[in-house]
């Protein structure tokens, strides 16, 4: 390679959903990933020796970690089933950013002239293996043969939260640490709880309405409607508040994606028409701290703002030339601190917050589901929906995040692909106040955010309580230290956020109470 850089451009995009969830339909990952890929090759529009040449020049192969098995070598198992050997291999960790990073640096790496031909995909058979598991058949007739034995399902409520501050006080899911965001922003912008209900349930209508229409999604065909979602019910339980089901991720999906990306130069060699080219204009992400107690407060995400900011920067584009957004929505809080920081309206904009319908009703994909939106970002590019796109991808408890810029046309200064990532990997400039594992004395206290986690029959289970000290403004986090307590912070009228009283800890654990005492025993 001489001393111009490549232009990294997307040639190649495809999909694969496996809607059965009969055992012996049951695919696993990667035969998914092989059926997206073999899309990806059709979608070239190559005829079979052209495609043969683009085949066997694959020289990178990356995936993103499947939730569903534990392969001892994916990116192998692909690179053998594609009869290459690729010079680089890689298997990401967990993270829903991870789509979106790999594609970053796949085409930097295109960009360097280090990679000719990139190959960036995932994939996940949750509903078969729920499947296969109820019917007592784990592991999954034929599926490949690993080191680790499956004997159940992955889950994201499943984890071991370990002996730390959350762990402690029974927090550290997914389920539990949105919505402690997504109070605290509520709160911030001085919005009742009514009306953050009703914003949050028009937002996934909005995003169930999207999904209706796109042949991929889980719901394809179907859709739930805004009283749906808001509804709570047996079927429609609280969660954790404010979010009932319908307003979490929905994971168990049978969806693979993938991409093929070149040169431009070796795109015009094998003759793969510019139409079909989409352009990788730049890339950015960072991540705050994965201890939800260390973050600077509950209505911003500093990882969200500055992944935004950084990507439109490296990639030379205002917000105002963005036509096409697609946003992480395990929950609603995502979008809405997008939205809100690219001061977007959150509910009926002109310009949809989502692509592919949201977590909820396209289907949560394991860590995979912002490769759906690069997929269908370049479709839709592609078609003149748009010029220039932007896809949020993000990860952890709203840890990680990366942020992707795509479009139809090639970085406007004629500068070469961004060198590297141009944020750290940690945010580490912003001040957290002192957390106190264990509140010594019985300490009048306010509450800085909160949620309550309920049982299946709709009353609450238990109260998460993140305050702060009156006399020092230390932070801890609590659960509810009397049922009084927690009947008063599960009900959805008045503010709780800001409300004083008092915290103590039993040996154990932080508990916080409103009464002037401590009470009733637990």
């Amino acid at each position: 390679m001489g001393s111009h850089s490549e232009i990294p451009v997307i040639v190649g995009v495809g999909d694969y959903i496996n809607r059965s969830l009969s055992v012996s339909d049951a695919h696993e990952p990667l035969t998914l990933i092989l059926n997206a890929l073999q899309q990806a090759f059709d979608d070239t529009g190559l005829a079979e020796d052209k495609r043969l040449s683009l085949q066997s020049s694959i020289d990178s192969v990356d995936v993103v970690r499947t939730w569903t098995w534990p392969y001892d070598d994916l990116p192998g198992l692909i690179g053998q089933k594609l009869g290459v050997n690729p010079k680089h291999k890689f298997y990401s960790d967990h993270g829903g950013n991870k789509p979106a990073l790999l594609l970053d640096e796949a085409a930097r790496r295109i960009s360097k002239g280090t990679t000719k031909v990139a190959v960036v995909a995932g994939g996940e058979a949750l509903a078969s293996l729920t499947a296969c598991a109820q019917a007592k058949k784990l592991p999954p007739p034929g599926w490949t043969k690993t080191k680790d034995d499956v004997t159940s399902v992955f889950s994201a409520t499943g984890r071991d939260h370990g002996t730390n501050i959350g762990g402690t006080h029974s927090i550290g899911d997914p389920i539990h640490i949105y919505p402690l965001f997504e109070n605290g922003f509520r709160a911030h912008r001085g919005q009742s709880l009514a009306a953050n209900h009703d914003e949050s349930a028009q937002l996934y209508a909005e995003f169930a309405e999207v999904a209706e229409k796109q042949p991929l999604a889980w719901n394809y065909g179907s859709r739930k409607s805004k009283q749906d979602i808001a509804t709570v019910s047996k079927r429609n339980r609280m969660i954790c508040l404010p979010y009932p089901l319908l307003m979490n991720a929905f994971n168990t999906v049978n969806l693979a994606g993938a991409v093929i990306l070149t040169s431009k130069s070796y795109a015009q060699e094998l003759g793969i028409p510019p139409a079909k080219w989409i352009y990788a204009l730049g890339g950015a992400g960072t991540r705050d701290s994965d201890a939800f107690w260390e973050r600077p407060n509950y209505h911003s995400s500093p990882s969200i703002e500055r992944s935004i900011d950084s990507a439109l920067e490296v990639s030379g584009v205002r917000k105002e030339d963005i036509d096409l957004y697609d946003f992480y929505s395990c929950f609603p809080i995502v979008p809405k601190i997008a939205a809100s920081h690219l001061q977007l309206p959150i509910t009926q904009g002109t310009k949809a917050l989502t692509l592919l319908g949201g977590l909820t009703s396209f289907g949560g994909a394991g860590n995979n589901y912002s490769m759906h939106a690069i997929t269908e970002m370049t479709r839709q590019l592609r078609q003149g929906k748009g010029r220039t796109g932007l896809i949020l991808a993000n990860g952890g408890v709203m840890s990680y995040q990366h942020v992707l810029c795509l479009s139809t046309s090639a970085r406007q200064d004629g500068s070469p692909y961004p060198t590297k990532n141009p944020l750290p990997e940690w945010v580490t400039d912003l001040p957290v106040p002192t957390v106190d594992a264990k509140v010594e004395g019985n300490e009048e206290a306010t509450i800085e955010t909160y949620t309550v986690e309920f049982k299946r029959d709709n009353t609450p289970l238990r109260a998460y309580i993140i305050g702060r000290l009156k006399k020092n403004g230390h932070r801890f986090v609590a659960n509810h230290g009397d049922e009084e307590t927690l009947r008063e912070i599960s009900s959805g009228s008045e503010e709780k956020i800001g409300r004083t009283g008092r915290v103590k800890n039993d040996g154990k654990r932080n508990l916080f109470v409103f009464s002037k005492v401590f009470g009733a025993k637990l």
